[in-house]
């Protein structure tokens, strides 16, 4: 098993891959009037929970969730094989194709970076079209253990910070709200629960990857108040992008 394997392993038949919940998609919506005969992209949309919530809200949309990493695509489309409305595809969300009036990205955005992310999508976006994202932030005072937890992600920025890539992407911030507590439970108490499961039977590949999903939840638990992503709601502006 590679190390790759081992943590597709680890990742594998849990409702989502990074913090959120469905009310999380519903306040985006509603701050942002997404309509009901819209089009709209999940972008890393991982196994489909959020792209659930979507299509649960907006039955009417045409919906599209894309996702890299060909096993999540697959659970996604297993997941929404009920809904006529959307279509999951696995491919790279930096090289969108189509035109959407509203993008939602949960905890993906990183990959590309906020503000080359957004100059991407503003591609894609329809006239009169809103994104929906949620970033790590840290504030200079939170405690050691929220630093050691995004000890692995340098480009982190408190949220004045995170304000500054999105207005130099030529955005303009409509609301945002940290992503609470309970949020983050429910990507953590699954992952804790898949460790524990496979721990009895663990190789010496896979070791390693639950040790680091145990420190990971750890530190979380010793700052669950600090540990947090921001969830933006953000529009073109008026400016160059």
């Amino acid at each position: 098993m590679t190390e790759e394997e081992a943590f597709l392993t680890l990742h594998a038949d849990i409702p989502r891959q990074g913090p959120g919940l469905p009310e999380d998609v519903h306040w985006a919506m509603d701050g942002l009037e997404v309509g009901r005969e819209t089009r709209i992209l999940d972008a890393g949309c991982g196994p489909g929970a959020d792209l659930e919530t979507l299509a649960e809200a907006r039955p009417m949309a045409q919906i599209q969730g894309i996702e890299q990493i060909p096993h999540l695509a697959g659970e996604a489309r297993e997941r929404l094989a009920h809904f006529t409305n959307v279509e999951v595809v696995t491919g790279d969300m930096s090289a969108l194709s189509g035109f959407y009036d509203f993008i939602w990205s949960a905890g993906a955005i990183y990959f590309l970076g906020v503000t080359e992310g957004l100059k991407l999508w503003r591609q894609s976006l329809a006239l009169g079209g809103a994104i929906a994202f949620s970033e790590p932030v840290l504030e200079a005072a939170a405690p050691q253990a929220a630093k050691a937890f995004w000890a692995d992600y340098p480009q982190i920025t408190d949220y004045a910070g995170l304000q500054a890539r999105v207005e130099a992407a030529g955005f303009e911030v409509v609301d945002h709200r940290a992503l609470n507590t309970a949020a983050w439970a429910a990507y953590y108490m699954p992952l804790a629960a898949r460790v524990a499961r496979l721990r009895a039977g663990a190789g010496v590949e896979l070791e390693p990857v639950l040790a680091e999903a145990e420190r990971e939840i750890t530190l979380w638990r010793a700052a669950p108040d600090h540990v947090r992503y921001e969830l933006m709601l953000v529009r073109p502006g008026t400016g160059p992008s």
